[in-house]
């Protein structure tokens, strides 16, 4: 009797989580979607509940959400059945994947579910990306001033402004938050990829064993085109000349037409798209290319180079919040000459090689170590959960920018759902 009633007790107490996905999770495609999976994780580990919910279509690419045995659920934008959802659901936590999702969905979390943690993943900050990729095609440099005006910003700081907390992906973004905006360190939480810790019993393939350069990038991200573009037509032609029987492989994920046209077996640049094998692909490889020239967030291609053992050469913005104090796994160079020649010397030199890999692993295991990383998020929503009201309280921009929004959001939203309907 007492295990049946233990048991009963501890279903009805089993916390609740909600995710509001603004795609369904592509782990094999998106590093977004392989942040999402490592933040699943973590809530199932702490015996959640969990239901993910999106209004967006699955792809054939979707992670198996059922088959990990969480629940699924569409909903739709604009439109009230989402109210009696969640009212029905009664989350204790609700986690918005991006800040899109929170804009439309955030005021009917607000309203029906009051009680519930509202949490924002920034995956990174979209404004930034955004305004940085303006002033790219431009042609004119990037500013903290230009990234300000923007309207985009405007919204994406209202929106982390409107939740409990909000995980910031990057320590520059960090730093922007709270050094420019001045927003509160108890509304922010820096909390990177999750990643195992590489140790002595980690097994890579040796300098020898690896050939080639590589480059990973989804095709729906205007940064990673732009990088295979400024490869295709500057950076590859340069190291191919001192190197003229090395390839260069592409992969991606949905890459456009354009892009695999380039493919030119004559000159080593091999288009393939899609990595069945990421992990494999890197290890094979013995140099990662990132030329990134706009861009926000952390780089999944180049933890993933560091994961696998495989130095990289990257741009400052590739680089961005991703190493703090401590050195590249490789070169950071903005110019092309020189991006080809620190190139050239990690794969040709095996001792600079085999530092850039050994920094790799303290990088990972300094910055990105999963049970550390796991344990600070588990800590930062045991103490919200417990001090909510005080918290919500010291927030005032946020209560203020809620009301606002619930207000405006709220007649604008009943207004699309009558005219759809209409």
């Amino acid at each position: 009797m007492y295990l049946i009633l233990r048991t009963l007790y501890s279903k009805e107490h089993q916390k609740t989580l909600l995710v509001i996905a603004l795609v369904w999770p592509e782990p094999a495609s998106t590093a977004a979607g392989v942040r999402m999976m490592q933040l699943l994780e973590v809530f199932k580990k702490q015996g959640y509940a969990i239901t993910v919910a999106s209004a967006a279509s699955k792809s054939d690419y979707s992670a198996d959400i059922e088959a990990l045995g969480f629940q699924t659920a569409d909903i739709k934008m604009n439109d009230s059945s989402f109210d009696v959802f969640v009212k029905n659901l009664n989350p204790d936590v609700v986690l918005f994947d991006r800040f899109l999702t929170e804009e439309q969905f955030g005021w009917r979390v607000a309203e029906n579910c009051p009680s519930a943690l509202r949490i924002l993943d920034t995956e990174d900050l979209h404004s930034l990306r955004h305004v940085r990729e303006q002033c790219f095609k431009k042609d004119i440099p990037f500013t903290i001033e230009a990234w300000l005006a923007d309207d985009k910003t405007k919204r994406e700081i209202a929106s982390i402004y409107r939740c409990d907390l909000s995980l910031i992906i990057s320590s520059y973004e960090l730093e922007l938050l709270t050094d420019v905006l001045n927003i509160d360190k108890s509304l922010l939480l820096l909390l990177p990829f999750m990643v195992d810790e590489i140790t002595t019993e980690t097994s890579w393939k040796t300098f020898e064993e690896r050939a080639d350069f590589v480059f990973i990038g989804g095709g729906k991200h205007a940064p990673n085109i732009d990088a295979v573009k400024c490869l295709k037509t500057t950076i590859w032609p340069l190291i191919r000349k001192q190197l003229p029987e090395v390839k260069l492989h592409i992969y991606g994920a949905y890459l456009p037409q354009q892009i695999i046209e380039m493919h030119n077996p004559a000159t080593g640049f091999l288009v393939h798209g899609r990595a069945e094998d990421v992990n494999e692909v890197m290890q094979s490889a013995k140099v990662s290319l990132a030329p990134l020239r706009f861009g926000a967030g952390i780089k999944g291609k180049l933890l993933s180079a560091m994961q696998n053992g495989t130095p990289s050469v990257t741009t400052t913005i590739g680089a961005e919040g991703m190493h703090g104090i401590l050195d590249w796994n490789g070169y950071v160079e903005n110019d092309h000459t020189a991006f080809v020649e620190a190139a050239f010397r990690l794969y040709t030199t095996e001792l600079t090689w085999q530092n850039a890999q050994d920094q790799g692993k303290t990088l990972i295991n300094t910055l990105y170590a999963k049970a550390s990383l796991e344990n600070l998020l588990v800590a930062q929503l045991e103490q919200l959960q417990k001090d909510l009201v005080t918290h919500r309280k010291q927030n005032f921009t946020g209560a203020l920018l809620q009301h606002q929004t619930m207000t405006a959001t709220k007649f604008m939203s009943k207004w699309i759902e009558e005219k759809n309907r209409g």
